[in-house]
């Protein structure tokens, strides 16, 4: 039964770090690993493709039910994003994706369409889900859950750093004005709004290195768990 698959939901706001965490976290234990953030972006992306008017939720909520979303191993450990065949990946990464999925996440139609997606992930021998809903929505039965929080600041300075890496050119107080305002909505909407599972761990990642995150969500589980042999 899917039930008995242990499942690790780290769940946070943007530039957390919770991706980063939640993939070294599995990949340390051998487990499967849900990017959910990636499944909305899809959706916002498609939308760009077909022009589909993000405040139109009928319409949106078409558009996720006909968008196929495919994950691909690469050689640098981060997989590759396809949406409808096409490697979509850079496109997903950028800020406007990021603010069309917040948007796309308060509609009631479009995450009923990928919450079955999103559960089909959970298979032997586990999984680590990385959301902002994974521990109080997707997985609430979830046996072990993390809230992964840090300072708005430090999260601009972290996604600034990233795209200026990418040879994108932002600056510091456009990132985090936009943080701001992501965290605003995705804490106010109706819909799954963004807050700790009643039962999860918070962490805080401000000025912590990222190996010491990954052994403080580590610690969480059982000794049984971690020295298991990682195997897929």
């Amino acid at each position: 039964m899917n039930s008995m698959i242990p499942v690790l939901t780290i769940d946070g706001p943007s530039g957390s770090g919770k991706g980063t965490i939640s993939r070294l976290v599995a990949a340390r234990l051998g487990w499967h690993f849900l990017d959910s953030g990636a499944l909305y972006r899809a959706v916002g992306v498609a939308a760009g493709w077909e022009d589909v008017d993000l405040a139109d939720p009928d319409a949106l909520q078409r558009l996720a039910e006909r968008t196929v979303v495919g994950f691909r191993d690469s050689p640098d450990g981060e997989p590759r994003v396809l949406v409808d065949g096409v490697d979509a990946t850079d496109e997903l990464r950028t800020e406007t994706a990021g603010a069309a999925a917040s948007a796309i996440a308060a509609n009631p139609g479009v995450r009923a369409v990928l919450v079955e997606r999103q559960r089909a992930f959970r298979r032997a021998p586990g999984l680590v889900a990385d959301g902002r809903d994974m521990g109080t929505v997707i997985f609430p039965d979830a046996p072990y859950k993390v809230f992964l929080t840090a300072g708005a600041e430090e999260r601009a300075r972290r996604r600034h750093k990233q795209l200026s890496e990418k040879g994108l050119e932002v600056t510091l107080d456009s990132l985090l004005r936009e943080i701001l305002a992501r965290d605003a909505r995705d804490a106010q909407r109706s819909v799954a709004p963004l807050k700790p599972a009643e039962d999860a761990v918070t962490v805080d990642s401000t000025g912590v290195p990222i190996d010491a995150v990954v052994e403080r969500v580590l610690s969480l589980l059982p000794d049984s768990l971690r020295q298991a042999s990682p195997a897929r």
